[in-house]
């Protein structure tokens, strides 16, 4: 699987920024002709990255196209009382649909703390209203929870593939987003450090793109890059093609941007094939979320390969 050499330009001005405002993660989903994004946002005076700690909260943004621009419809995460486990922050959002229902898995913290745990919202239209919970997830270990990233069977049972504060990888299982969660594997990839999960289904094996934080695999800081797992909890190995992404996005114009950061990966799958890659970006003054078409779209295949 060649992603990296399918990725193609993009349009100046396509994806999501929005002035006065730090963006980042970038999460999208279709829902009838409309493409909705949830991302991260905090105030630029707060300053990039720090600022997100005490002052983000996640919108949500439509499009007519995966490509956008992208128009901030509403707040859905924001800040509430001090004592909830979410009050001052929230972050990282993803979503999802199952069954019925739309999940948002995030992380948030509140007032005063820096301890981040990982919650869930639904809602049964993508327009809300979300029901937020009092309480984070309980996934099976006490620490640090940051950047969740799921995958939902068809009977809504799922993998969630999250980390910690030291970037060890995480995996936890329930019946339903709802809970109970179980650690299947608190260490899935001790070789590196490893964050900002996306994950997915090919050739009957479970998939993850991530960015590989200090070079361990791809030998290139913040690169994104691939691991492939039999079912999805353990035996990891890298793709035989690791490189997903690299920091050199080009625009349909000729030109060329090289962010000093591209991180919080997401792939758009429609009708079975990967179209779109979106990431956080950062040029050094202000960031957003950048989508890059995937040329021609990957068709993938949930069913195993033939021996």
């Amino acid at each position: 699987m060649e992603l990296a050499k399918r990725l193609g330009s993009a349009a100046r001005g396509s994806g999501f920024a929005m002035d006065g405002y730090f963006v980042w993660c970038g999460s999208v989903i279709k829902v009838d002709d409309i493409y909705h994004m949830f991302a991260s946002r905090w105030p630029v005076e707060t300053g990039f990255p720090d600022g997100y700690r005490t002052h983000s909260e996640i919108v949500r943004a439509t499009a007519f196209s995966p490509e956008g621009p992208y128009v901030f419809q509403e707040v859905v995460i924001g800040a509430r009382a001090p004592g909830r486990w979410d009050s001052e922050m929230a972050h990282n959002p993803v979503i999802y649909r199952t069954g019925d229902t739309f999940v948002l898995f995030y992380n948030g913290s509140d007032v005063g703390t820096r301890h981040r745990d990982i919650g869930v919202a639904s809602a049964k239209a993508i327009t809300g209203p979300w029901t937020r919970r009092d309480r984070p997830l309980d996934l099976g270990i006490a620490t640090d929870a940051n950047n969740p990233a799921a995958w939902f069977e068809p009977d809504g049972s799922l993998k969630l593939i999250w980390r910690t504060v030291d970037l060890r990888v995480c995996i936890s299982t329930a019946q339903s987003f709802e809970g109970p969660y179980t650690l299947a594997n608190g260490n899935a990839w001790p070789a590196a450090k490893l964050e900002d999960f996306f994950a997915f289904r090919h050739n009957g094996e479970y998939h993850f793109i991530c960015e590989d934080n200090v070079g361990g695999i791809s030998g290139h800081e913040r690169w994104g890059v691939h691991l492939v797992s039999p079912n999805g909890i353990d035996n990891w190995r890298v793709a035989p093609v690791p490189v997903v992404y690299d920091h050199v996005i080009r625009w349909a114009d000729g030109g060329v941007l090289q962010p000093r950061r591209r991180e919080r990966p997401w792939i758009l799958i429609e009708n079975g094939s990967m179209t779109h890659l979106f990431n956080g970006v950062y040029n050094g003054r202000r960031s957003w979320n950048q989508v890059v078409p995937i040329v021609p779209p990957l068709p993938l295949n949930a069913a195993p390969r033939s021996r």
